[in-house]
């Protein structure tokens, strides 16, 4: 049995996450998303609301688990007893920075190793931070965000487009 993690703050999740998943998923018999506690990131939502949106965004997927964690990707791994770590890549800019989160995740831990899967290049573009800043200014978000998150987004900023110059 091939467990994973998928690590992320996942704030908020996005159809470019979504496209992870779906396709983790079909690899692996059990795969948990693990919604980081992230100490250099302030997050708009909560962890609560977080794992809720996950919860509610992957309910279809009968291997798919969420939960939250603080602390290491490698040890929450372990933890969970899995021996792979997902991670996602939008751009060539990303694998650097990934290829040295791996390297040094086996080092701590040789019987962990990740696997990259390539964003679907509709959604190389997209990231959480771009998402929020959409909402904040009052554009549709649909196109980027299930709806559950976008309605979720225009609750956090219900002002947004308001603001002034």
């Amino acid at each position: 049995m091939i467990k994973a993690v998928y690590p992320g703050s996942f704030d908020p999740v996005t159809f470019g996450h979504l496209d992870i998943i779906t396709r983790a998923a079909k690899v692996v018999d059990e795969l948990i998303i693990g919604v980081l506690v992230n100490q250099k990131k302030t997050p708009l939502f909560t962890m609560e609301e977080r794992l809720q949106l996950l919860q509610e965004v992957t309910k279809d997927f009968p291997n798919v688990t969420v939960k939250a964690f603080e602390g290491l990707t490698v040890e929450f791994a372990k933890q969970n007893h899995a021996r792979l770590i997902i991670r996602g890549l939008r751009a060539v800019t990303d694998f650097e920075y990934e290829m040295q989160l791996a390297q040094i995740n086996h080092s701590v831990d040789n019987e962990i190793d990740t696997m990259f899967f390539t964003t679907s290049l509709e959604y190389a573009f997209l990231s959480s931070t771009l998402v929020k800043e959409f909402a904040y200014y009052g554009s549709d978000t649909d196109r980027y965000v299930p709806k559950v998150v976008s309605r979720a987004l225009k609750a956090k900023y219900p002002e947004a487009g308001n603001t002034q110059q």
